[in-house]
């Protein structure tokens, strides 16, 4: 639907489209991980098709971080590329969209943090009453109804793992050939295999298993 407005909008304003750049699923924290959003910075760049304009749903669709979103909102400008974000009005051409533009992506991003910060309280005030606050459960507990329990024959891995590391001359790699040596195995995908460096490395690794929650 954003897609189809992007093209009326296009249509109305006589603009030939020389591409469509989608990021689906991705988040619009950080541009590293758009790979899109990079190729048409990139084109851009390239001065492939003679792009004018860039035109956005709306500023969140752009970018989410408020530096990166200045960074290359001037990269576009550089380039004599405008940002147009239609269902915001805004259009960097003008001097007004400029600082509008400035001023919201700095709100998004205070938005963005607010958000976080409330999360993460949240997260840790249902910790605080004994409950998981969600994920994964780590090797050696199982999630029932959201509260951890302990998973004996993992648990006593895990405590297998940190008792031959701390053993005189142990590295991680003799831990895992003992592990295994002693005909221990673990699930994987619904089958049994054997223990390697990474997943003893992950588990000493591990906060959790010395009391703290991150």
């Amino acid at each position: 639907a954003q897609q189809e407005r992007l093209r009326q909008y296009a249509e109305y304003k006589n603009l030939e489209i020389a591409g469509e750049y989608c990021d689906a699923g991705k988040s619009g924290k950080s541009i590293l991980g758009r790979p899109a959003f990079m190729e048409m910075m990139d084109d851009i760049a390239s001065g492939k098709d003679q792009i004018s304009y860039v035109l956005v749903f709306k500023l969140s669709r752009f970018g989410r971080n408020a530096a990166d979103v200045l960074k290359s909102i001037q990269t576009l400008l550089d380039y004599d590329v405008d940002l147009v974000c239609v269902e915001d009005g805004i259009d960097s051409s003008t001097q007004g969209g400029r600082l509008t533009l400035a001023i919201l992506s700095a709100v998004a991003e205070i938005e963005r943090e607010n958000i976080r910060v409330q999360f993460m309280a949240g997260r840790l005030q249902k910790m605080l009453e004994g409950g998981w606050a969600g994920g994964p459960a780590p090797f050696g507990y199982r999630n029932k109804n959201g509260k951890l329990t302990v998973e004996p024959g993992e648990a006593e891995i895990v405590r297998l793992i940190y008792a031959k590391y701390l053993e005189p001359d142990m590295k991680l790699a003799t831990v895992v050939r003992w592990l295994n040596d002693h005909g221990n195995r673990r699930i994987s995908r619904g089958s049994p295999c054997p223990y390697n460096r990474d997943f003893a490395a992950r588990v000493l690794d591990n906060p959790f298993y010395c009391g703290k929650i991150v």
